[in-house]
């Protein structure tokens, strides 16, 4: 019987923020890989945990993964953490998740801490319609990326560097806006956490004078003049050549529905 790949949020801040679950599970597998192996160390220290952990990241999960769903495979149940949040969100997981599906692995991946979440939330944005853009490209499709998000009309969510913070508004600025409403989210559920809210012309100026310390997200109100896409005149538009099932259609018909 093949084992099950477990992906485990890790806390971004605050060590209370571990779940029950989350410790049981890390108890219980036979390895934990792990993003860092110091840094996932003294999390595993401090909650008296001694499964065996091995190294795996960016840099080598290519060369690791077919090697770890052979072991999946053979029966033992493995971790997988990162630094901190949910692996797999602007941090390594998504390879070794597509390979388990691809070889039929089971993946479970418990509910936990990742820091966009909160910082939306808190941010006092609309946070009914939203859409993560982790980091931007460095360089290459990087305007080209700005100017697309530039139009959405959903609230986004970007994460940055407290190095490239103050660039990375100002960029926004020239292709938002300065008048767009945005919150820059410092230290989420950590012992120092900040949220600077304003216009990012507002918060531009004060982070070209407050040099930035920690992990930062930027949460940034849509474009409220963005077109909103209409319904088609001909339902089965929507669907291509599959043609609705009745009741589907019928639903569709019906236009959206209010709690």
């Amino acid at each position: 019987m093949a084992g099950t790949l477990y992906i485990v949020p890790t806390p971004v801040g605050n060590l209370d923020d571990m779940t029950f679950r989350a410790l049981q599970v890390l108890k219980s597998v036979s390895l934990i890989l792990a993003e860092d192996t110091r840094t996932s160390s003294v999390l595993l220290r401090h909650f008296e945990i001694d499964t065996p952990l091995r190294s795996h990241h960016k840099y080598n999960e290519h060369e690791q993964v077919q090697g770890i769903v052979r072991q999946l495979e053979a029966g033992v149940d493995i971790a997988l953490i990162s630094d901190a949040g949910t692996p797999g969100i602007s941090d390594p997981g998504f390879m070794l998740s597509r390979e388990c599906r691809r070889a039929g692995v089971d993946v479970v991946c418990l509910p936990g801490a990742t820091a966009f979440v909160p910082a939306l939330v808190a941010s006092g944005l609309p946070c009914d319609r939203f859409v993560f853009e982790g980091f931007l490209p460095p360089k290459k499709g990087r305007r080209t990326r700005l100017a697309a998000l530039a139009a959405e009309p959903r609230t986004c969510i970007i994460y940055e560097s407290p190095k490239r913070l103050p660039a990375t508004l100002m960029q926004l600025v020239e292709y938002f806006g300065g008048e767009r409403n945005a919150a820059v989210c410092r230290e989420i559920s950590k012992l120092h956490e900040t949220i600077h809210r304003g216009t990012l012309a507002e918060l531009c100026e004060y982070f070209s004078q407050n040099n930035p310390k920690g992990e930062i997200v930027i949460v940034i109100e849509g474009n409220a003049e963005a077109p909103r896409t209409s319904r088609p005149e001909n339902i089965d538009e929507a669907r291509g050549d599959k043609p609705l099932s009745k009741y589907a259609r019928k639903q569709l018909a019906k236009g959206p529905t209010s709690d």
